[in-house]
């Protein structure tokens, strides 16, 4: 999978996006006064935010681990590890990138189609967006918010229901009328044709519903630790968030950094949640605080946990390992699933079928 124009375009307006939030972030800001409230934050609420996140991330392994379930089974361990490199990557790299770079490395390391690895990040990326936005509405009722954040959570559930729509367009666009029709026409490439067999192979793991329903469950669960770990941060530095405020931060934080910006989601993450801090009536340096806490917090859990993985499994050579029967097939765009028509996994020594182990 490289890199081309395109993404390095997104790199460049990413950055650009960040430096521009991160200058509107820093007005009115006394940075001294910042580093004050940092200091005199509490050990123990930091290291219960770190639990959080930590939690967070693990639940959100399970998540899609259960997704790729009907494709192959993948060990627990293993995938958290393939979770954790696209995160460091998302860090290290700007514009989302390492939702790619993730999918690249479970196509590889599990030998099936990087492609169909995507579809299923996409379904992750539909489901998580939904709840955001959910969050986010729930919030506002509970909170009493109006005016421009809260047309923007509205302009949310429109993206969101858009979403909801186009994937189960992409599940089902084969059986669609006139359909055929449109096949035969793009059957003249036939590279084409095996990239949307293969991505739709991902989102057909949309159309179980258990595998969903089990998706949704984790997701649930996955916010509730992201909207403590911001409590805890909020506890950390003195400020008594409630539930309904960590929950917007949340909501809105996560709103803001699928904005591509750059690297590890730098600016646009300081903006977003100064300014619902402040909404919440912190001071311009408290709510800056309560955003580097929380952010930090982030990028020190998934870092060190991508760096971990890396080392666990390699960076070098990431398509090294598969094996020529998975090129033929990546080629080919072969192979179909019984229960919901997406590419099988190549054997790998070692591994099992049926579901995936946790």
């Amino acid at each position: 999978m490289r890199l081309g124009s395109s993404p390095a375009v997104r790199a460049v307006l990413g950055i650009a996006v960040s430096v521009v939030a991160l200058a509107v972030a820093l007005r009115g800001v006394d940075l001294g006064a910042t580093a004050d409230v940092l200091r005199a934050a509490a050990p123990a609420w930091i290291v219960a935010m770190l639990g959080f996140s930590l939690l967070d991330v693990s639940i959100r392994a399970i998540r899609w681990q259960r997704l790729v379930a009907p494709i192959a089974a993948i060990p627990y361990p293993r995938m958290l590890g393939y979770l954790l490199v696209g995160y460091l990557a998302n860090n290290v790299l700007p514009a989302r990138l390492g939702e790619l770079v993730r999918s690249h490395y479970l196509g590889d390391r599990e030998g099936i189609s990087r492609t169909t690895a995507l579809g299923t990040v996409v379904v992750e990326r539909v489901i998580d967006t939904t709840a955001v936005v959910l969050i986010a509405a729930g919030a506002i009722l509970v909170l009493h918010v109006k005016g421009v954040i809260a047309n923007l959570i509205l302009v949310g559930l429109a993206v969101s229901a858009a979403l909801v729509v186009a994937l189960a367009l992409g599940i089902v666009a084969h059986r669609l009328p006139y359909a055929d029709r449109v096949l035969a026409r793009i059957e003249r490439w036939p590279t084409i044709v095996a990239l949307g067999s293969r991505l739709r192979g991902g989102l057909a793991v949309a159309s179980d519903p258990r595998t969903v329903g089990a998706a949704v469950v984790l997701t649930i669960l996955a916010w509730s630790m992201s909207v403590l770990a911001f409590a805890a941060a909020g506890q950390a530095i003195g400020v008594q968030l409630t539930i309904g405020e960590a929950a917007f931060l949340s909501a809105g934080v996560a709103l803001a950094t699928a904005i591509p910006s750059a690297p590890g989601y730098l600016g646009t993450f300081e903006l977003a949640a100064k300014g619902l801090a402040e909404a919440f009536g912190l001071p311009g340096d408290g709510a800056f605080a309560l955003a580097l806490l929380a952010h930090a917090g982030i990028l020190l859990v998934t870092s060190a946990g991508g760096a971990v993985a890396v080392i666990r499994f390699g960076w070098a050579g990431i398509g090294a390992g598969r094996t020529a029967e998975a090129r033929a097939q990546e080629s080919a765009g072969t192979g179909t699933n019984a229960r919901v028509g997406v590419a099988p996994a190549v054997s790998r020594p070692g591994s099992s079928g049926g579901q995936a182990s946790r």
